[in-house]
């Protein structure tokens, strides 16, 4: 099984992992390491893709049902041994072993963790979320859970999205990031000059900015695009019908 790691200064003891596409057992639009059991795939498929990434992690992963929102899942709102998946689009946890995952396929993983260590996270932001305020949420749940540490002592790695060339929207989606005061320009909303009021985003320049008005300093990663590397990466914007790849945090003692 291959893996990408985040690269970022984070200590020892924090651990990530993201998975690629390749070495599963699905077949088709998801093949074939599918780790998604909400996209259409063979269930029986996806079980077996999720019991061989089991042994390269220290605990079962704590999936979420992702609903493009900004509800963060943390370590004192789960409910202990409950097979309910909690709805959020973000988790945290400062618990050793405890494995955090998101699933994504164009939307933005983004790993969160403090710089002594002891508290991690990871959201799942498309552009939904990221306007609404996932990221904030995030950084805001983070800070209570320890106790009142800066912003600043965090730092954030975006992991892989649709990159900026292939993210089309309307209008509507750059007048909604404009309402909730993210900075609009060609950085951010590229026109498209043969499509009126079309623009090609970059959610890793909006994910910056958001995380830059949370406080924190230090941002990572944003270089990885799901849409032009279809050997490692599933894209539903680019297939349609398409899996999920997981990206996964935990702090190990």
């Amino acid at each position: 099984m291959n893996f990408i790691s985040a690269d970022w200064p984070a200590p020892n003891s924090v651990h990530t992992l993201v998975t690629l596409r390749t070495n599963g057992n699905s077949v088709g639009p998801y093949s074939s390491l599918n780790l998604g059991d909400h996209v259409g795939d063979d269930p029986n498929a996806v079980l077996l893709n999720r019991q061989a990434l089991q042994p390269f992690l220290p605990s079962e992963p704590i999936w979420m049902r992702q609903v493009h929102g900004t509800s963060v899942s943390s370590t004192h709102s789960r409910i202990k041994g409950s097979a309910q998946l909690p709805e959020a689009d973000a988790a945290i946890t400062d618990r050793p072993n405890e494995v955090l995952a998101v699933l994504t396929a164009d939307c933005m993983p983004i790993f969160f963790c403090s710089v002594d260590g002891k508290h991690v996270g990871v959201a799942h932001a498309g552009w939904r979320g990221l306007c609404a305020g996932i990221l904030q949420n995030t950084l805001d749940t983070l800070v209570r859970q320890s106790g009142g540490l800066s912003p600043s002592a965090f730092m954030a790695w975006l992991g892989p999205t649709i990159g900026p060339n292939h993210f089309e929207v309307g209008v509507d989606v750059m007048e909604a990031f404009a309402k909730q005061g993210f900075q609009i320009g060609p950085d951010s909303f590229i026109p498209i000059p043969s499509k009126p009021n079309k623009y090609l985003a970059n959610l890793a320049v909006l994910a910056r900015q958001a995380l830059q008005k949370t406080g924190i300093e230090r941002i990572y990663g944003g270089d990885l695009c799901t849409y032009s590397d279809p050997i490692r990466f599933f894209s539903h914007r680019r297939d349609g019908v398409s899996g999920r790849f997981a990206s996964l945090i935990w702090i190990q003692p």
